[in-house]
């Protein structure tokens, strides 16, 4: 989704560069936090940390989680 008119869209663009790649680096960094804390924080509470695995997995990247992700934890 994005409801950012492209001018709009240009200034933060514009502003963004301002900035050294450190900041830049550490505004992203906290925006991936931000979305992972309110993502955590809409999974219902009583999850295996499996189930938790994968319905996080899927809020964050809108994919399933691959097939083979616990393929390592199936062989112990």
């Amino acid at each position: 989704m994005n409801d950012t008119s492209p001018e709009i869209g240009k200034m933060q663009f514009e502003m963004m560069m301002k900035f050294s790649s450190n900041k830049r680096i550490a505004l992203g960094c906290e925006m991936f936090m931000a979305a992972r804390e309110l993502i955590i924080a809409s999974l219902p509470k009583n999850l295996s940390e499996r189930e938790f695995k994968k319905q996080y997995y899927q809020k964050m990247y809108d994919e399933p989680l691959p097939a083979d992700f616990f393929k390592n934890e199936e062989q112990k």
